[in-house]
């Protein structure tokens, strides 16, 4: 059976060739569980994985893609059977293994998550590996104790996939979210999504040299890393804590040691790459009820097919998209 792919390649003089090829099933790599893909959406690392020196891509050719959303035809796990529409994500996907940008996939079943009740696999692209790393992220502040009404919570980052998905869980569940963006254009955007404070990025990523600042946030989800993370550890309140996820900014943290023995705060690390599987079906079932966006339509920014990769792509290292990108990979 052959299907339509986008893939990425290496050359010999270091460029990347890429776009969409005709692949045979043969070509699908090891996996229990063989998954018709519906739909997939586009993320920075995908962008990463198609660019010399990327740093993500560890095979090639490699169809890249780190999370899909489809119906699965074929199984060998008794607990996954074929009709399922099921949600796949991280580990390797689209990294060693070839992922969602493809009619389709395979993968083992210790990585599937079968689509809980409410949400359409359509829905579950929107939300997506990036709404996922803001559930954790909404989930491991709640945990350490943040809850509404404690204050102004910072999403860093907002307009990007993470953030602009944490600010419309954090406001659905009644805090008082503030957004940071580079982008001025985009602030009716976040404000529409449930923000009532914007910050100029000029203000969250400046090295002002002090170690602490006045104490303001109650929480915050980075988004960003470097120096972002840098400020947001020096001005959050006494005991709180921040979520942290990205490293756009930077993967250098340069802070001292005052907010930590100072101030008491937390940097609770997030990683959606490797969470155990009972755990990303837990929170899949939490996406599906009381961590459910509320602007599912409005946080898509992009809706393309495989041939319309390329440019969201390009478009995404070029900081260009805000909210989510999603692939159409079955064919109409």
């Amino acid at each position: 059976m052959s299907f339509r792919a986008f893939v990425a390649e290496q050359r010999d003089d270091g460029s990347v060739a890429r776009g969409v090829r005709t692949l045979d099933e043969s070509q699908l790599p090891a996996g229990d569980v063989t998954v018709r893909v519906e739909w997939s959406s586009v993320n920075y690392k995908d962008a990463l994985a198609t660019i010399p020196k990327g740093g993500v891509a560890r095979v090639s050719p490699l169809v890249p893609g780190v999370d899909l959303a489809g119906v699965v035809t074929a199984s060998d796990d008794a607990g996954i059977t074929p009709g399922t529409r099921v949600v796949v994500h991280a580990y390797d996907l689209g990294v060693s293994h070839h992922g969602g940008f493809a009619e389709l996939a395979r993968a083992p079943s210790g990585w599937v998550v079968p689509l809980p009740d409410g949400l359409t696999t359509h829905d579950a692209m929107a939300i997506g590996t990036a709404g996922f790393t803001a559930a954790l992220s909404v989930e491991a502040l709640e945990r350490h104790g943040l809850a509404p009404g404690d204050g102004p919570v910072l999403v860093t980052g907002a307009t990007g996939g993470v953030g602009s998905t944490a600010v419309d869980m954090l406001a659905a569940r009644g805090y008082e979210v503030a957004g940071s963006t580079g982008k001025a254009e985009e602030h009716a955007y976040l404000r529409g999504l449930g923000a009532t404070e914007i910050l100029d990025r000029s203000e969250t990523s400046a090295d002002t040299g002090k170690a602490l600042e006045r104490e303001r946030w109650a929480g915050a989800v980075d988004c960003v890393g470097g120096s972002t993370l840098a400020y947001v550890l020096r001005t959050l309140r006494y005991g709180t804590a921040v979520a942290a996820s990205g490293n756009t900014g930077g993967r250098e943290l340069h802070t001292t040691v005052f907010p930590f023995i100072l101030r008491n705060v937390a940097l609770l690390g997030i990683d959606s790459v490797n969470t155990p599987i009972d755990v990303r079906r837990r929170v899949w079932q939490r996406l599906a009820t009381d961590l459910r966006p509320r602007h599912l339509d409005d946080a898509i920014a992009h809706e393309v097919d495989l041939d319309g990769v390329e440019s969201v792509l390009d478009d995404i290292l070029h900081g260009r998209v805000r909210g989510r990108a999603v692939v159409r990979v079955a064919p109409q």
